[in-house]
């Protein structure tokens, strides 16, 4: 039996297994998997990775969950740029010993051989998978890893989105690596990043992170007023103006005495102001405005 068709197999026993969520064999076939040689062209033909990750997912048992993430990380090294060099170093090689054996027949037969190789470089390139965040044990970041998570997984994830388990635990480990430890300032950045990833109204926040525009690193460090969505951003705009439209108002609006004495309530809480209504030569017109009743008056 082939590589490819004991992978099936397995995977057959696994998807029954999460279907009835009974994992009591998990762990055998996860180290049958383990044990097998599973290559590139494997992993992409038959998707064990993402039945091994739902396993992972459903699965309760620390023992099956730490065994799935080690083969999914094991996997994921065949996707790395370095990988993909070896492989186009050793391809080059063998297309070069192959073109200097001499008549065109063997030449034609290296360019056979050389054709398999650059498919293989072409979907190495595509698949890359970014730096994993480190792996950690604390209870409390696992629960932030877990929450961030599920405010960053959708239905209908945007097209050439990452992983949203990934995505979330690199935002994790950015937030830890500046807080340096689970003090109440890394739990409110982690809060704040939650919300706003899961408000409904700023979709594009969620978006641009899922599909690389923003880095883990920026969103981690970004403030409140960064992360806002539009409508958002549009209102503080309009209460700002109308703060500063406030304060200018109250700035001219006059000088509050108790100097001056209203006529109609008697009161000495009173706002003037000076205004030049007439010649440069002549004196300044007050207005005068009770604070109490409202009478307003001016006296030149």
């Amino acid at each position: 039996m082939s590589t490819e068709e004991e992978v099936l197999r397995v995977m057959k026993k696994l998807d029954k297994m999460i279907s009835s969520e009974n994992f009591d064999d998990a762990m055998d076939a996860l180290r049958q998997l383990q044990s097998l040689p599973i290559t590139l062209h494997v992993l992409n033909k038959t998707r064990v990775g993402m039945t091994v990750n739902s396993l992972r997912k459903s699965s309760k048992d620390e023992q099956i969950i730490a065994l799935a993430k080690s083969l999914i990380k094991g996997w994921k090294k065949l996707l790395t740029p370095a990988d993909s060099s070896k492989k186009s170093s050793s391809s080059s090689k063998e297309s070069s010993s192959a073109s200097g054996g001499g008549g065109g027949g063997e030449s034609s037969g290296a360019k056979d051989v050389d054709m398999p190789a650059a498919e293989d470089r072409g979907k190495t390139s595509v698949a890359r998978f970014p730096p994993a965040a480190p792996p950690t044990g604390d209870a409390v970041r696992l629960k932030c890893r877990e929450m961030l998570y599920n405010a960053l997984r959708a239905d209908t994830p945007p097209e050439g989105s990452g992983d949203p388990e990934d995505l979330a635990e690199r935002l994790e480990a950015a937030i830890f690596d500046e807080f340096k430890s689970t003090n109440p300032k890394y739990k409110n950045r982690i809060r704040s990043r939650v919300a706003n990833l899961k408000d409904s109204k700023n979709a594009n926040l969620r978006i641009n992170y899922l599909t690389g525009m923003i880095t883990p690193e920026r969103l981690a460090k970004m403030a409140p007023e960064e992360m806002a969505s539009d409508e958002m951003k549009a209102l503080r705009d309009k209460l700002n103006k109308e703060s500063i439209n406030d304060a200018q108002l109250a700035s001219v609006q006059g000088t509050q005495t108790d100097l001056l004495k209203c006529g109609k309530c008697g009161k000495r809480n009173v706002t003037y102001n000076q205004i030049q209504t007439r010649s440069a030569d002549e004196p300044m017109t007050t207005f005068c405005m009770c604070n109490e009743c409202g009478h307003r008056w001016k006296f030149c």
